[in-house]
């Protein structure tokens, strides 16, 4: 029997953070591309002092041996990156900040889903108490895989060290979505103790080549009844091919592994991924499954920050529109777009950019064309439809604050627009609810009351945390929470989160 095929792919995300100047490379990527952060703050942000905390409720303290590291403090972003403090965690406890990791959207806001990546990958301390069983590392790693950030969670996992019965089946299912289990199939090989699950033994003694082993476990398997009926039935096509029968298919399980979801594959009837969890997206990126399959599983990534804008941006260019409508109609939009923009032809971008703007907002990729757009539009005399475009693609890049304004209309709109890309929104020009919370927050000079107590209670993260989901769950007419969670924000000097957050709840939440 063949092994599986081992496929290795890069997943990028952006991720903000509170450094003094944007990162060139992250040692734990391979790929040098950029990882965005946010604008420089003066000075790190710090927690109160001991002696200043007031009512603070300390958490239960686990005693750890001195040569037992708490996995719970792993992190990819050292603060000299970030900015944030060592005891970022360290007031909150674990039950807690598990509760809100396992709150997050599946679709936020671009400004904050870069935000919770800075607080899932952070270096830090872990909470005060934290034990041996990585509850927090987990629910970490958990909210990552749930917005497709396979790499990511798969090196901070390998940082605190998979060779735990804690933390052995994350590391299995990420290292299995990535492709590169074999590590992780001998270290179980090795010690079957790191896992429970018989089907991950089985299947490891397979690639292995222990035949017997593998075959003997599935028998023991089978008679304790531990194994599902898909994971029986794929298991033994997996022990021995011939049992696969071409004219019975197997229907899709409903409760989809990755290691279920590489049976299907070996099987030889590979998933669509399209209905399953966005982490199994990427493995749609590998080029086995057709154009159409891999630009909708990039799309379906880079919507959260998986995946850098130019690599849907090279799919998107690939090849000529294989059909029309759909993901074709952004595909031969993009390309007439990039033609226009290298002929500096106005008419033809005035031809195709409204329309495409439209569909990029509706599909959730206005942010990752923004990126790419951003700039070379700024330098083109557009009128019209096409500048009113060009001026909301300005807004929502990253460098909203200086190639905004040149392309603002006169209307209170635009003007009010420009006012909060420049951290200074005029409330006399707002007229409805978002614009005016907007305002009140810009105008706060203090944390808002729903977060202060955190912060005096040196539960920063907690605080940061807290403040993000508030506004990120917030409808574009929930005034208090759009004020309380911009408030925080930029109290705690996330003042670029803060803005492009507020831009993103008026042009993508507010004109929906």
């Amino acid at each position: 029997m063949k092994t599986l095929e081992t496929v290795c792919f890069s997943i990028i995300f952006a991720a903000p953070a509170l450094a003094q100047e944007p990162l060139a490379a992250i040692d734990w990527l391979k790929d040098p591309a950029p990882i965005s952060v946010a604008r420089p703050l003066e000075e790190a942000l710090k927690l109160p002092e001991a002696d200043d905390v007031e009512g603070a409720v300390v958490p239960d303290v686990d005693v750890m041996p001195l040569d037992g590291a708490q996995p719970d403090a792993a992190g990819l972003l050292p603060g000299s990156t970030t900015g944030l403090p060592p005891n970022l965690w360290a007031g909150s406890g674990t039950d807690t900040l598990v509760s809100l990791f396992s709150r997050l959207p599946p679709d936020p806001l671009p400004a904050i889903q870069a935000l919770y990546y800075t607080l899932l990958l952070a270096e830090a301390e872990a909470p005060a108490d934290a034990g041996r069983e990585a509850r927090f590392l987990r629910a970490r790693l958990e909210a990552l895989r749930k917005m497709g950030a396979v790499d990511p969670a798969l090196a901070l996992v390998q940082q605190a060290g998979p060779y735990d019965a804690s933390l052995f089946d994350q590391w299995f299912d990420l290292a299995l979505l990535s492709g590169t289990e074999d590590e992780a199939c001998a270290a179980l090989s090795q010690d079957p103790e790191l896992s429970e699950a018989y089907d991950k033994r089985i299947y490891c003694g397979a690639r292995a080549g222990d035949w017997q082993t593998a075959a003997l476990t599935y028998e023991t398997a089978t008679a304790l009844g531990v194994l599902d009926a898909a994971s029986a039935r794929l298991l033994a096509q997996f022990l021995d091919p011939e049992t696969i029968d071409a004219e019975m298919s197997l229907a899709p399980s409903a409760e989809m592994t990755p290691l279920l979801y590489r049976l299907y594959e070996a099987a030889g009837t590979p998933l669509p991924t399209r209905n399953l969890p966005r982490e199994f997206a990427v493995a749609d990126l590998r080029g086995l499954t057709g154009l159409k399959a891999e630009i909708e599983a990039a799309e379906r990534l880079t919507r959260t920050g998986a995946l850098p804008a130019n690599r849907l941006l090279g799919l998107y260019t690939d090849q000529s529109p294989a059909a029309s409508g759909g993901v074709w109609e952004r595909v031969a939009g993009v390309q007439a777009l990039e033609q226009a923009i290298v002929d500096t032809d106005p008419d033809a971008v005035a031809r195709h950019l409204p329309g495409l703007w439209r569909d990029m907002k509706r599909e959730g990729l206005a942010v990752a064309f923004a990126t790419l757009f951003a700039q070379p539009l700024s330098t083109l005399e557009l009128e019209g439809r096409a500048r009113e475009a060009a001026f909301e693609v300005a807004l929502l890049s990253q460098d909203y604050e200086t190639l905004a304004p040149d392309l603002a209309g006169s209307d209170a709109r635009a003007r009010f627009l420009v006012g909060v890309a420049q951290g200074t929104p005029d409330a006399a020009l707002a007229s409805e609810t978002p614009q005016v919370a907007i305002a009140e927050a810009f105008a706060a000079t203090a944390a808002h009351p729903d977060h202060a107590d955190m912060l005096e209670a040196g539960r920063l993260g907690q605080a940061i945390l807290t403040a993000a989901l508030q506004l990120d769950t917030a409808g574009p007419n929930q005034a208090s929470d759009i004020v309380a969670g911009l408030s925080t924000l930029r109290s705690v000097g996330l003042e670029d989160t803060a803005r492009r957050a507020a831009l993103q709840i008026l042009l993508l939440k507010a004109d929906t």
